[in-house]
C-alpha cells in the first residue's frame, strides 16, 4: 500500500525514532509533560508520492483523545494570553515577540520560555510578547503550542500591528523533518507545519516585516520559501542536516543555547549575533565529531533598515546565560 510506504519521502528517520517502553507510566506531577509512547501517525492523503507530499504541504494537524475539560482549558489559556497583547504605538517600530514550543519534550518548553525573556528585552517587547509552551517539569501555566494555536496567535498579532512599521519577532523550537516543523504533543497532538503553509499564513495576514528564528532539524527548508527583502530568517540547520541537543532532559538545544542564551543577550547586531552563534555551534559539533548542522542566515536589504531601528533601542548591557549549557556532558 502506498500510504504505508509514505514516509520514504524523507520522514522515516523522524517517525522511526525510539519511543519509551510500552509500560511507561505517566507522571503524576502536573508540571511534567506527557511522554511520546506511540508512533507518529500517517497524516498524508493521496494515491501517489506527489499527492502525498502536496497534502503534507497543506500543514495537517490531528488531535485525538483529549478530554473536553482539557480542550476548554487550553482555549481559555490562549484567549487570556492573546487578550494581554497591547496595540501598536503609532510612529514607533514595535516588535511583537512570539515564541512557541511545538513539541511536549520539555527542552523545547524551557527554551521557548527563556527565549521570550531574551527577545522581549532585546526588542522592547513588553506588553507585546506571547509564548505558547507546554509544561517544562516545573511550570504548566501557558497555553500549549500547536499549529492551530500558532496560526490563531499570528492572526491576533496581525490585527494589532501596523504592517507598515511593526515587526514580528518569532522563535519556534521543536523537532523537524525535511517537510517542515513537527508538532508533537504527547500521544494526543500531531502535525507538520510546512514552509508552504507557514508562508501562505504570513502572506494572508500581511505580515511582511519579520524576524523568524527556527530551531529544528532540517529547518533550512524554510529559507527559500520565506526569504524576502523585508525578512530576516535564521535556522538551526541546513535543509538537509539535523541539529543537535534536543534531548528531553536538556535545558537548551545547541542552536538555542548559542543563539538565544548567548549571542542575542549581547548588545550586538543580529548579523554579528548570528556569526557568533554559528561559530559556537560549529565548535561544539566538531568537539563531538558530529556532522555539521550548518545553520542558515538570510537577511533582506529592507530588513536591515527596520533592524537598525529596533537595535538602536536594545539594552547596552548583556545578561548572563542561564541553565545547563547544551554542550555539557
Amino acid at each position: 500500500m502506498f500510504k504505508r510506504a509514505l514516509f520514504a519521502l524523507g520522514t522515516a528517520a523522524f517517525l522511526a525514532a525510539p519511543v519509551p517502553a510500552d509500560d511507561a507510566v505517566p507522571s503524576l506531577n502536573p508540571n511534567q509533560p506527557p511522554p511520546h509512547t506511540l508512533p507518529f501517525p500517517n497524516l498524508a492523503t493521496g494515491e501517489n508520492r506527489e499527492e502525498a507530499r502536496a497534502s503534507l504541504a497543506l500543514g495537517p494537524q490531528m488531535q485525538r483523545g483529549l478530554s473536553a475539560a482539557e480542550i476548554l482549558e487550553q482555549r481559555r489559556r490562549l484567549d487570556a494570553e492573546l487578550a494581554k497583547l497591547q496595540p501598536q504605538r503609532p510612529g514607533i517600530v514595535d516588535a511583537y515577540v512570539f515564541t512557541i514550543a511545538l513539541d511536549s519534550d520539555p527542552v523545547f518548553a524551557r527554551e521557548a520560555r527563556e527565549a521570550r525573556r531574551v527577545l522581549s528585552r532585546r526588542y522592547d517587547g513588553a506588553g507585546r510578547t506571547l509564548t505558547l509552551a507546554g509544561p517544562d517539569g516545573q511550570r504548566n501555566d501557558l497555553p500549549q503550542g500547536s499549529i492551530d494555536a500558532l496560526i490563531v496567535s499570528l492572526a491576533k498579532i496581525a490585527e494589532l500591528m501596523d504592517p507598515d512599521e511593526d515587526v514580528l519577532v518569532m522563535y519556534s523550537t521543536s523537532h523537524g523533518l525535511d517537510l517542515g516543523l513537527a508538532y508533537h504533543y504527547g500521544d494526543t497532538g500531531y502535525g507538520i507545519l510546512s514552509p508552504e503553509r507557514f508562508g501562505s499564513v504570513l502572506e494572508e495576514l500581511g505580515i511582511e516585516k519579520r524576524l523568524l528564528i527556527l530551531s529544528a532539524c532540517y529547518s533550512g527548508v524554510f529559507v527559500s520559501e520565506l526569504a524576502s527583502p523585508d525578512t530576516a530568517i535564521l535556522t538551526a540547520a541546513a535543509g538537509n542536516r539535523t541539529s543537535f541537543g534536543c534531548e528531553a532532559e536538556n535545558d537548551w538545544t545547541f542552536f538555542g543555547d548559542a543563539m538565544i542564551n548567548r549571542a542575542l543577550r549581547k548588545p550586538q547586531s543580529l548579523q554579528e549575533a548570528s556569526k557568533e552563534a554559528n561559530r559556537s555551534v560549529a565548535t561544539w559539533e566538531a568537539e563531538r565529531r558530529l556532522l555539521a548542522s550548518l545553520p542558515q542566515t538570510s537577511i533582506g536589504d529592507e530588513a536591515l533598515k527596520w533592524l537598525a531601528d529596533l537595535e538602536a533601542r536594545m539594552p547596552q548591557t548583556a545578561t548572563e546565560p542561564v541553565g545547563r549549557p547544551a554542550n555539557s556532558d
